[in-house]
């Protein structure tokens, strides 16, 4: 820590802890206990109960469960491939074109989810592409809300690489196609793997475009989670809300792990 004396260090673990427990970690326990509740007393949840696991991992439940996985890998290899891409093609450009293409790829996330989803719901209903319907337009609304974050941390990533690398390799008669796959892009793993993991969590808690969109075959779990406490069932949603989220850490853990041997290849 930036703090070095003792009562320093409690002052700012304390007012963490008053910050982050009530404004973050007792929210989730909240849920958390009102999945395995069968009533609510007072100002909490009350009751045991697995009941609320057994449906939510289940019927209805797991099939929106593997819809949110498989949109969220999805939009998140999209969304990685156009933000790379658009990343390495910026990098290239002058400042001031730079400046007009990180707009445009910031606007999706300038404004509310749900214009987004309306503007896809618009441009997707006619032919040549008529998407309105089917799972892929939830994809691409998907996708085009994470990429910006894709596009940012890998414009990032690329301001930081030292281009002494890319250097040696040119000077070595390297073509750049080869320095670009052999050498840029295996100094960027660890960055493209955090942007990944980024665009998937975003993409698995996902509601507003998405309720625009879903057609009744492709629901996503959030747009359960949101049926089931709409008609009351709070503590049925908050259990499916616990496996969104358990699901959702998993998958991040496992991109941790490959970012992780990625940054000491």
């Amino acid at each position: 820590m930036l703090v070095h004396s003792r009562k320093a260090r409690w002052a700012v673990w304390t007012v963490f802890l008053l910050l982050f427990l009530p404004l973050f970690a007792l929210p989730l326990l909240v849920v958390l206990g009102a999945s395995f509740a069968t009533n609510w007393s007072s100002v909490l949840p009350s009751g045991f109960t697995t009941g609320h696991y057994s449906a939510a991992t289940r019927g209805e439940a797991l099939q929106a469960l593997t819809t949110s996985l498989v949109t969220a890998v999805a939009a998140s290899l999209l969304a990685l491939v156009a933000g790379t891409w658009a990343a390495l093609a910026a990098a290239a450009l002058h400042k001031r074109y730079r400046k007009v293409l990180d707009a445009l790829f910031v606007l999706p996330v300038a404004v509310p989810s749900v214009v987004v989803g309306l503007a896809i719901l618009v441009a997707f209903s006619q032919p040549p592409f008529l998407l309105n319907g089917t799972r892929w337009i939830v994809i691409a609304a998907h996708a085009v809300l994470v990429t910006a974050f894709a596009y940012q941390s890998v414009s990032a990533a690329i301001v930081r690489l030292d281009p002494a690398y890319e250097q040696a390799a040119a000077s070595l008669g390297a073509r750049p196609s080869y320095v670009l796959w052999r050498v840029r892009i295996p100094l960027l793993l660890p960055s493209l793997t955090a942007a990944a993991g980024l665009c998937f969590a975003l993409s698995m808690g996902e509601l507003s475009a998405t309720m625009m969109l879903y057609p009744p075959d492709w629901t996503p779990l959030p747009v359960l989670i949101y049926a089931a406490t709409d008609r009351g069932a709070l503590f049925a949603g908050s259990a499916i809300a616990v496996v969104l989220m358990a699901a959702t850490l998993l998958v991040l853990l496992a991109v941790s792990k490959i970012r992780t041997k990625a940054s000491y290849r």
